[in-house]
């Protein structure tokens, strides 16, 4: 617990559908044919329902939009702790702390809609920060976002990670961002895992090249000069 994993490989290689058997989306929501065991928390997700495993594992997903519909940042942060039946002082407490960690809290009257996409995005974080899980899986969640709101969203992950010992899988494609932040870094390609390294030894890794997945460009630079004869 409390790592922070990067989970990366080729487009349409299994990473989204990994994520989606975390919290019991699959195969309660999404359909198909299920093999293998997954375990977390201590949970099997195939055998608890979606709303339980809500309470460990907390989804953030690559399009915001697709998470927020409450007419204010407020109503939305509150609606997982809500369908909870938690007592309205201690959604109270866990919305205004979670508004606050994610640096959002002068934002909380405001419609999701009027926001800038790394707002949204952090009130997508918010909402499942407010459940408190004990892991946070984030799908591609700087695919909509500008250079700068990408590292800011990567920066506010990463020092929740630091601070709360909250477990975060990550997947992602901009490497260059997000390598920096993490302590691990598993690779799939064609629906099976085939690296699973520290990031110093991933990146120099043969395989991730011959797998089209690009590594950030400081370790490009490292190989090149290595390849001249600069160590």
């Amino acid at each position: 617990m409390g790592e922070f994993v990067l989970l990366t490989g080729p487009s349409g290689c299994g990473k989204t559908t990994l994520c989606r058997c975390f919290n019991g989306l699959i195969p309660h929501f999404y359909g198909g044919k299920l093999e293998g065991e997954i375990i977390v928390a201590g949970l099997n997700p195939s055998e608890h329902p979606i709303h339980e495993m809500a309470r460990h594992v907390g989804m953030v997903f690559q399009n915001p939009e697709n998470q927020l519909f409450a007419l204010t940042v407020e109503k939305d942060v509150a609606f997982g702790l809500e369908n909870l039946g938690l007592p309205r002082d201690e959604i109270r407490r866990r919305v205004d702390w979670a508004l606050k960690v994610t640096g959002i809290y002068d934002l909380k009257d405001r419609a999701p809609f009027e926001l800038s996409g790394g707002q949204q995005q952090r009130v997508a974080i918010a909402s499942v920060l407010a459940m408190q899980p004990e892991i946070i899986v984030l799908d591609e969640p700087t695919s909509f976002l500008d250079p700068l709101s990408a590292k800011n969203i990567l920066e506010t992950i990463y020092q929740l990670n630091k601070d709360l010992g909250i477990t975060v899988i990550l997947i992602e494609h901009r490497l260059d961002l997000a390598a920096r932040y993490v302590n691990r870094v598993i690779i799939m390609n064609d629906g099976s895992i085939v690296l699973d390294e520290e990031p110093r030894k991933a990146f120099l890794d043969e395989r991730i090249r011959l797998m089209g997945v690009g590594i950030p460009k400081v370790v490009r630079l490292y190989m090149l000069l290595r390849e001249d004869g600069v160590d």
